[in-house]
């Protein structure tokens, strides 16, 4: 694996993790796959199966792990994408829930159980307004979301 930040990812699956990790790289444009290191034999996992996959998705390296069903993906992490247009929040929405499941505020998780926020990139500015009436509005027109809606959250800002 490549240098990369100083922290990194790491994302245990059942016996997924390539199906995950390819499915990672087809969602994200700027994705790459780094090194995938398979078991051997007399090793934890099937002979040949993925142990250890690295990966790369908009700049940020993780790392995937077969490491059995112990261990379950949680609401209590999630990955935030930043999202300058709406094009963009629908098409990452769109790819990302596929065959997983929709929550409120742009929130999902994804079909291997991960959870995703998917944030217009905008909403830290409607939030920091100095009007404290924007931020409340904005807030509550979000909570009645799923798919975040820049023009809608303007729209909240503006007293629409």
């Amino acid at each position: 694996m490549s240098k990369g930040s100083k922290i990194t990812p790491f994302l245990w699956f059942n016996d997924n993790a390539e199906q995950a990790m390819d499915f990672y790289l087809s969602v994200f444009q700027n994705s790459k796959k780094l090194k995938v290191n398979r078991y051997g034999a007399g090793a934890p996992g099937p002979e040949g199966s993925v142990m250890i996959a690295a990966f790369e998705l908009e700049g940020q390296q993780f790392l995937a792990l077969n490491g059995g069903p112990m261990f379950q993906f949680t609401e209590a992490i999630s990955f935030a994408v930043n999202c300058d247009t709406q094009d963009e929040i629908d098409e990452l929405w769109e790819k990302l829930s596929a065959g997983g499941e929709p929550g409120r505020c742009g929130w999902l998780k994804d079909a291997f159980g991960l959870s995703w926020q998917i944030v217009p990139s905008i909403l830290p500015e409607l939030m920091s307004d100095p009007d404290p009436a924007v931020p409340g509005r904005v807030m509550q027109e979000l909570m009645q979301m799923t798919k975040p809606d820049i023009v809608r959250l303007q729209g909240a800002a503006a007293g629409d």
